[in-house]
């Protein structure tokens, strides 16, 4: 049975090397992408800010995904950013992410932003797809201040 939680102190040191594992599949760069966030080593601390969360995919006591809603870094209080939206190859294609996706954003919504902001890769085409379905476009230019320099794909999706 697959779950999808909020994250727990425990859950840190999995997520962590979650999200690296999957960079670096992708062979994202680890500086100015998620991979060199100070934020990635203490998950749980980080989205029990105000406004911010972040979900698990657990799968029989493994974490399978994650992905977060936090204030977009450097933009006023209507946007936030889905953050740290990544899965282990056995979790993906099954529809996880779509529903990772509903609960993120209908948490977004219960906090009150008004438009949701991401960051991609170029070559991250499954995940782009995923976002156009559930309402993201693209951008010309980034928002924010992510320090993601090396993330060339921004999407923004009004939140209703």
């Amino acid at each position: 049975m697959i779950l999808i939680r909020a994250i727990e102190a425990q859950d840190n040191k999995a997520i962590a090397a979650l999200i690296r594992t999957v960079l670096l599949e992708h062979d994202v760069p680890k500086v100015g992408t998620a991979y060199a966030d100070v934020s990635l080593d203490c998950m749980y601390e980080t989205y029990r800010l105000p406004r911010s969360t972040y979900f698990v995919v657990e799968r029989e006591g493994q974490l399978l995904g994650g992905a977060g809603i936090a204030p977009l870094a450097g933009a006023d209080e209507a946007y936030c950013e889905l953050q740290k939206m990544y899965f282990l190859p056995e979790a993906r294609g099954l529809g996880i992410g779509f529903d990772l996706m509903e609960k993120s954003l209908a948490f977004a919504v219960e906090q009150r932003y008004r438009y949701c902001y991401l960051e991609t890769m170029p070559y991250m085409l499954a995940a782009q797809k995923l976002y156009q379905k559930v309402g993201f476009t693209y951008l010309d230019s980034p928002m924010g201040c992510t320090g993601h320099t090396s993330c060339p794909v921004w999407m923004l999706k009004q939140l209703d």
